[in-house]
């Protein structure tokens, strides 16, 4: 077999290339609360903050997962860890990229987040609990899920028939009941900016 003249051209670029490149750091941010606190609307919005600096983001969330990469997964426990552990994966692969990506996912207990940080690496990973309380996620009801959940048409809700364990030490927590959108996103530029190195 001929030996490539120039293997230097068969490695990869590195992380710092791709950085170098975009004028930003990659970094993680993980949205983590209950359904309807919140999540999506601020990850949506923080984006756009971003983007009109300037800075290359990616949203990951239940919509465009779990119709693309995994829509073959349901909502057993096997499933649930599965499901965070996939979307850990691509994160990482964005992130390694060099670009800014919001996650938001229920993600309900500690060690399932623990596995995504460590996936992802720990000093690229910020977690950020939506803390908006139950029942004004319940008021809300977005989706309907709750009172679907209340009629035992949902079974394993979070926060109804399947337990949230709030984070122990997050980077951030917003209260969305109590703090308005545009606040939560000044809140989450003052922990980003720095880090992102812009």
């Amino acid at each position: 077999m001929e030996q490539h003249i120039y293997p230097i051209f068969d490695k990869m670029l590195a992380r710092a290339d791709k950085e170098k490149l975009l004028g930003q750091r990659g970094l993680m941010i993980w949205f983590t609360g209950l359904s309807g606190s919140g999540k999506s609307t601020i990850a949506i919005a923080l984006e756009r903050e971003l983007h009109r600096r300037g800075i290359l983001c990616r949203i990951l969330d239940g919509d465009n997962i779990r119709s693309g990469i995994n829509n073959n997964l349901g909502f057993t426990e096997a499933d649930r860890v599965e499901n965070i552990r996939r979307i850990a994966e691509v994160a990482k692969l964005f992130v390694d990229t060099g670009i800014v990506t919001l996650a938001a996912f229920i993600s309900p207990n500690n060690d399932i987040r623990e596995m995504a940080a460590r996936i992802i690496g720990k000093d690229d990973f910020l977690e950020v609990y939506v803390s908006t309380p139950l029942e004004e996620c319940e008021r809300r009801d977005v989706k309907g899920l709750y009172a679907k959940a209340r009629r035992g048409e949902i079974k394993n809700f979070t926060g109804i028939t399947a337990p949230f364990e709030a984070p122990a030490h997050p980077a951030l927590t917003l209260d969305t009941s109590v703090l308005s959108l545009e606040e939560s996103v000044n809140r989450l530029l003052e922990l980003v900016l720095p880090k992102i190195g812009r």
